[in-house]
């Protein structure tokens, strides 16, 4: 259990491979110490995904200490404009073709908090019974559904559902999203690849968040990763599940 001058923060992580893959290219990271839990899901297969989210991660896990949420944030991006360029770099030497990884990145400082994301991995918050996703997908089904082009209903199963727009490593600089926002105590965060949100529907997720509440964060993390694994796991499947409680709570 880490705390700030605020809150207590519990952390749980898993990860797997799958039941189809033959390698796991997501990477994740939590660093309480320093505000900082991310996933990250490569692309462009063995020993070119696997190199793109660590490097992230490996970039990452220097942020250091902050003075501000603001302070963090560029401390991260600096990192990740770092990450971004080993990646093309690696790219380069592998002949040239797509290799990148998306992000999603959950940064508190004090009282406050930052969800910086690339791609479709997601962040959902769980506040007062009720799961609301922060970031917003970058596909192409999304863009889709925002102009209104296709429905909710067609969107389940679009030929191109998996088609993202953004990911590090593969523009010319990274292209992220950032929203933030004050915690408060009982908040529960729950960062994942694509391939648990493949398998497990929003509903679903708040179900296990909440369930958690006794059993704790790593608790919620192995149970959503073991229903992930029972529906076939098309995909690696991680998750960073984040629990924020007062001060005076779990002494």
């Amino acid at each position: 259990m880490i705390e700030n001058e605020y809150f207590k923060f519990q952390t749980g992580q898993a990860t797997d491979t799958g039941k189809v893959r033959d390698h796991n290219e997501d990477s994740h990271l939590a660093r309480p110490d320093f505000g900082l839990w991310l996933v990250a899901d490569g692309m462009g297969g063995h020993d070119a995904g696997d190199f793109a989210s660590q490097t992230i991660a490996a970039e990452a896990a220097s942020v250091g200490m902050s003075s501000s949420l603001q302070d963090l944030q560029a401390r991260f991006m600096e990192r990740l404009g770092r990450a971004h360029s080993l990646i093309q770099t690696h790219a380069a030497e592998l002949g040239g073709g797509t290799v990148g990884a998306t992000l999603v990145t959950l940064l508190i400082h004090e009282d406050e908090y930052a969800c910086i994301w690339s791609g479709d991995s997601r962040i959902y918050l769980l506040r007062n019974g009720q799961l609301v996703q922060q970031t917003r997908d970058h596909t192409e089904v999304q863009q889709l559904l925002d102009t209104g082009a296709i429905s909710a209903t067609e969107a389940e199963t679009w030929p191109r559902k998996n088609v993202i727009t953004r990911a590090i490593g593969v523009s010319d600089a990274p292209q992220c999203d950032v929203v933030t926002g004050t915690l408060e105590a009982g908040d529960t965060f729950v960062l994942c690849s694509d391939g648990l949100t493949e398998h497990l529907s929003d509903g679903d997720i708040a179900q296990f968040t909440g369930n958690g509440s006794e059993a704790g964060a790593q608790m919620i993390c192995n149970e959503m990763i073991r229903e992930t694994l029972s529906r076939g796991a098309k995909d690696n499947v991680t998750t960073v599940v984040i629990r924020c409680f007062a001060r005076e709570e779990l002494v």
